[in-house]
């Protein structure tokens, strides 16, 4: 959500944030709609205030025995007591449209940011490791490693449909391993506070992280007008809807390991194979609640720590930064992690990490009170540490061997028992 004080005292300042965003200016349609509605609060205070005054008026008149009068003064309030309920429609009405258009426009981005259509003009920052080299030729992807260790595609789709996989053994366990080690990294190493959030939100949640009304396409709605969380960002941010806390107690790191949802509306036709665009996957996901000033410390703070699992796993990626074109909806800034999947041959996103400034706490209402001042909005961040399905693909494709099996990494041993393969069934 925008500040509509900040638009009406710098319009070219907002329309050139959303140029580069490669939208059109509405700085004075907006200026224009916040003139009306003020106009008409200004209108309904005067109708009350000359309403107030023609009561006692008419009071005095009588007191005077002046019934003409009186009665031409009794005639003015009825009409402006007929007046004021329009008014106030009037208000709601044009204060209505001002906040709907003002919840579909996506946040400013940074000035770091760079001008970009699409994910082509996105800026590597850097790569760490090296590609893994095999001594066989055939290497595989995941899809064709993964029935043998216990990935089945097709009873997953018999039992739900299209873009949902069932996992059995070495493969579940594998699974399992990846999430409670990138958990125990965030809490143990990083400082966040584990948490079991709900899974179905209402529909202010997702209004406030910004998934809502804009997104619904792309979500799971149940009977109850509940949703299904796309990412645990939602529930995550949520904790300090309406809230005004302390500065002292930020900033607030929260992390989850989650089932997420998604419709995937927008991506008829694309990575219907395997396990890259599933309806229902699990994730770890990082939410902290800073003061403004910590706001970019903190979105490089959190980068690293995901950054660091894949360090951890021996896994080879790059950081880049999108462009303004490829970054999502509430960002101001994004940072995505794109690991190395070799039966690919590319690379293909685990994560994402984003600085939303304010733009989140405007819509939830979300604020902190500055020792002795008055309460702000604080600023927001989130990112995946990581997308365990992503990783499962990641280990799966980096560690597999020539006879189908495949490695365990040292770090996720400690979670199997001490297993150091999976081998085919």
């Amino acid at each position: 959500m925008h500040d509509i004080r900040l638009i009406r005292d710098d319009p070219a300042s907002f329309d050139a944030a959303l140029a580069r965003r490669g939208l059109p200016a509405q700085g004075e349609a907006l200026v224009g709609l916040d003139e009306r509605r003020r106009q008409t609060i200004a209108a309904s205070q005067e109708a009350q205030t000359r309403r107030n005054d023609l009561s006692k008026q008419i009071g005095q008149a009588k007191a005077q025995k002046d019934e003409a009068r009186a009665q031409a003064l009794m005639t003015e309030v009825a009409e402006l007591k007929a007046r004021l309920p329009e008014l106030e429609q009037e208000e709601r009405s044009i204060g209505a449209e001002l906040d709907a258009t003002l919840a579909a426009i996506p946040n400013r981005p940074a000035a770091n940011v760079p001008e970009g259509s699409d994910e082509d003009g996105n800026q590597l920052v850097r790569e760490n490791g090296e590609k893994p080299t095999f001594a066989f030729a055939d290497v595989r992807e995941h899809d064709v490693i993964g029935p043998s260790l216990g990935m089945d595609f097709e009873t997953g789709i018999a039992i739900a449909g299209a873009r949902f996989t069932l996992l059995r053994g070495p493969v579940a366990r594998l699974n399992r391993a990846l999430g409670q080690f990138m958990l125990d990294r965030l809490v143990n190493e990083h400082g966040y506070e584990e948490v079991a959030p709900p899974v179905l939100v209402r529909e202010e949640a997702l209004f406030g992280t910004g998934q809502l009304p804009k997104f619904a396409d792309d979500l799971f709605r149940t009977t109850d007008d509940r949703w299904l969380i796309p990412t645990a960002e939602v529930s995550l941010t949520n904790i300090v809807r309406e809230k005004v806390l302390p500065e002292g107690e930020l900033p607030l790191r929260f992390a989850a390991l989650t089932p997420c949802f998604r419709s995937e509306a927008g991506a008829a036709g694309r990575d219907t194979r395997g396990l890259i665009r599933q309806h229902q996957f699990d994730k770890v996901e990082m939410v902290s609640i800073v003061t403004p000033d910590a706001s970019d410390d903190e979105h490089e703070r959190m980068t690293r720590a995901a950054e660091g699992a894949l360090e951890a796993l021996g896994l080879h990626y790059r950081r880049m930064l999108l462009c303004t074109g490829d970054m999502g909806f509430s960002a101001a800034r994004t940072y995505d992690l794109e690991v190395w999947l070799p039966g690919q041959n590319r690379y293909r996103e685990i994560s994402s990490c984003s600085t939303c400034t304010d733009f989140q706490a405007r819509r939830m209402n979300a604020r902190y009170r500055p020792e002795g001042g008055k309460p702000q909005f604080v600023h927001t961040l989130n990112g995946s540490g990581l997308a365990v399905g992503r990783t499962l693909v990641a280990v799966i494709e980096n560690y597999q061997q020539e006879d189908g099996s495949v490695a365990v990494p040292a770090v996720l041993q400690p979670y199997l028992g001490g297993l150091t393969m999976l081998s085919p069934r």
